[in-house]
């Protein structure tokens, strides 16, 4: 059995996002495949900068992890791990064994992602904008997109006016973008529930509030705050339509969270979302795309969707469909299993 060390951040059981699930479905799943998984929390208010002496914070609980290491330990690297210990990790790479996982990209993890023996991303979008960024070489550089988990398929409803949005409140994920097109929809009717942690960017949050109450939509757009486990299934299952208006997006794991049950997506064609939307076996979309940053094409899409039942049946479809094509968390291990295997060699 090949021991494998996983540096991840703290609190990954407990805070809802798309890395954190990432990284406990891959421990699992490599443990399930027989690797001996040594989890290593690093204590951190993620993302946290990069410590550049290495002394303090995150950088320095993982200098004193790291030195506790044996050489040619196989070491697998969360990248807000990485990004806040770039020079700490970079100095160890001789010694250890490293493997980087990036679920973003961050400035202060440059060092260790050359110094790394292969970097983990998570859609070809990601792979692409890395080597662009980085001077790393192509041949390290290797994809393992997520998971899904097998889920029952949701009906919908015959108006498709249970919209769901599931992503952080924060500015990246758009949903000030959202609220502003739905706004120009007030006229139809309509529900939809903003899912996610409200504790990441209060200021957002706040400037949020205030405009639902400016557009009179308080009482149809709903904070609830973060789902997870049953609870978030739930939210799933009873949305007729995602609606993802991210600014930026390596994957977008909510995408396949929802076709996973049938639920279509209307989303931004941002970073790795489009790869994630996908197509089904047919060459059908399972969802729409409209650009960034865009409340009227937002709206215009939305419109679509509320106003022509054979629109909602043709993306049903094709969500059904491409339901069927999604792989498991087990397949990403796998993947990530044959990359630690041929470093550990």
């Amino acid at each position: 059995m090949t021991t494998v060390h996983v540096l991840v951040p703290d609190g990954i059981d407990d805070r809802p996002s798309g890395g954190n699930t990432y990284d406990r479905q891959v421990c699992a799943c490599l443990a399930a495949q027989g690797w001996d998984v040594r989890r290593h929390s690093v204590a951190g208010a993620w993302p946290e900068p990069a410590d550049v002496d290495g002394l303090s914070g995150p950088a320095g609980a993982v200098a004193g992890l790291t030195a506790g290491l044996p050489d040619g330990a196989l070491v697998l690297v969360d990248g807000l791990v990485a990004a806040a210990a770039d020079a700490v990790l970079a100095a160890q790479a001789e010694r250890l064994r490293l493997v980087v996982l990036v679920h973003m990209l961050f400035p202060g993890e440059s060092a260790v992602l050359a110094a790394a023996a292969a970097v983990l991303v998570t859609s070809r979008w990601s792979r692409d904008e890395l080597l662009a960024r980085y001077p790393v070489p192509a041949d390290r550089v290797r994809i393992a997109p997520p998971g899904t988990e097998p889920a029952e398929p949701t009906p919908g409803s015959a108006d498709g006016n249970r919209l769901l949005c599931v992503a952080a409140l924060a500015p990246h994920k758009g949903q000030d973008v959202l609220v502003a097109a739905l706004a120009e929809l007030a006229e139809r009717s309509w529900q939809c529930s903003l899912v996610g942690p409200l504790d990441r960017d209060p200021v957002f949050v706040d400037r949020l509030r205030h405009q639902l109450v400016t557009a009179g939509l308080s009482e149809r757009i709903r904070l609830t705050g973060p789902r997870t486990g049953r609870a978030l299934a739930a939210a799933y299952g009873s949305a007729d339509l995602l609606v993802l208006a991210s600014r930026t997006e390596t994957y977008g794991m909510v995408v396949t969270e929802a076709l996973a049950r049938g639920v279509p997506v209307l989303a931004t064609a941002v970073g790795g979302v489009p790869e994630a939307l996908g197509r089904d076996a047919d060459g059908d979309r399972p969802g729409l795309l409209v650009p960034a940053d865009d409340p009227a094409a937002l709206a215009g899409a939305l419109r679509r969707w509320l106003d022509d039942a054979g629109l909602r049946e043709r993306l049903r479809a094709a969500a059904r469909n491409r339901r069927q094509a999604l792989t498991g968390w087990d397949a990403t291990a796998k993947i990530i299993g044959t990359v630690l295997a041929e470093v550990g060699r």
